[in-house]
């Protein structure tokens, strides 16, 4: 073998190689714009849901009146604005225990009655009904709710053949975690 085909096998070499990294280095950057999601195209009810149904529990997430706060195994805290969504509050009557809470942790509170069905009636400032069904509070004990922003709301929970009536609004900075509701 020549010193010249010597040297166009190693050019050849080094070419293909570049070309091989360049390659990679194209896929790692379009592999990483896949994962990136759009919050637009997030559904963070469902997102909500499936954290309170405790049925994401590799990571921690909390709700306030205008922010969604995703905290990672590492540490990694992804935060999305609610403010175009719709009020969430979490309530969670009970009969015996309870404790103290303003912003609700999707991951971490823990109401005492889980899996049991509620009479609940919601009715705004106006009188309006909001919510007037049979809810089932989920696995940690609580029930979510989704209402207008910026209102007054009055709320009766029935359970058996115990009843409480509270009040609660949805502004910003208002709390997402009712946890003030025995029923007596």
């Amino acid at each position: 073998m020549t010193k010249r085909t010597k040297k166009i096998i190693l050019a050849s070499t080094i070419i293909l190689v570049v070309l091989g990294l360049i390659f990679s280095a194209s896929q790692l950057i379009n592999d990483k714009k896949a994962t990136e999601v759009n919050e637009e195209d997030i559904d963070f009810k469902a997102l909500a849901t499936a954290y309170s149904m405790r049925e994401i529990t590799d990571s921690d997430a909390s709700i306030s009146s205008h922010e969604l706060i995703i905290t990672e195994p590492d540490n990694q805290v992804r935060t999305y604005n609610l403010a175009k969504e719709p009020f969430f509050v979490s309530f969670a009557p009970y009969i015996n225990q309870t404790h103290p809470c303003a912003i609700h942790s999707l991951s971490g509170c823990q109401g005492e009655l889980v899996n049991e069905d509620f009479e609940v009636l919601i009715e705004d400032e106006q009188g309006n009904i909001v919510v007037d069904q049979v809810m089932t509070s989920q696995a940690n004990g609580f029930i979510d709710v989704w209402l207008p922003r910026d209102k007054d709301y009055q709320i009766t929970v029935t359970y058996n053949d115990k009843v409480v009536h509270s009040t609660f609004s949805t502004f910003k900075e208002d709390n997402t975690c009712i946890t003030t509701m025995q029923l007596a």
